[in-house]
C-alpha cells in the first residue's frame, strides 16, 4: 500500500483541539476519539498524555491508509475547522453532501462526528477510485 499524508505536524496542531479528539481520529482512533469528544479529552488528562503518543499513532496511521489526489492533511484541517460548513466535503469532490453540510450545519452535528469516524476511510475511497 501507498504511503499516507499523515503528518505529526498536523497531528500536534489537531492536539490543540484534543479535547473533542480530532488528532485522534485524524490518526484513525475512532473509538477513543470519540470517548475524548464526549469527555473532553478524559477531563483534559488524556489530552495531555497524547502530546506524548502522537508519533506512535503517526507511525500506525502512515501503514493503514492510501495517499493519492486528496490530501488527507487538508481534509482533516478543512473538517476541523469548517466541517459543519461541508468545505471539507467539497474538496473531495462530494458537492451533493457538501451542499447538505453547509444548508444543515454538518447534518446537525450528527454528519460532523460522522465524518471525523469516517474521513479517512472516505480519502482512501476516493483516491483509490481515481488511481
Amino acid at each position: 500500500m501507498a504511503k499516507s499524508d499523515h503528518s505529526s505536524f498536523i497531528g500536534y496542531i489537531l492536539w490543540i483541539f484534543g479535547f473533542m479528539g480530532a488528532h485522534r481520529f485524524y490518526f484513525g482512533k475512532s473509538i477513543t476519539g470519540t470517548i475524548w469528544f464526549f469527555t473532553f479529552g478524559l477531563a483534559g488528562i488524556g489530552w495531555l498524555i497524547d502530546i506524548f503518543l502522537i508519533p506512535s499513532m503517526n507511525r500506525s496511521a502512515q501503514r493503514s491508509y492510501r495517499s493519492g489526489r486528496v490530501d488527507y492533511n487538508v481534509s482533516w484541517i478543512l473538517l476541523t475547522f469548517l466541517g459543519i460548513f461541508g468545505v471539507h466535503r467539497f474538496y473531495m469532490g462530494k458537492w451533493l453532501s457538501g451542499l447538505i453540510w453547509l444548508c444543515t450545519g454538518g447534518l446537525f452535528l450528527i454528519g460532523y462526528l460522522y465524518d471525523y469516524w469516517t474521513l479517512n476511510e472516505q480519502i482512501s475511497d476516493v483516491n483509490r477510485e481515481t488511481a
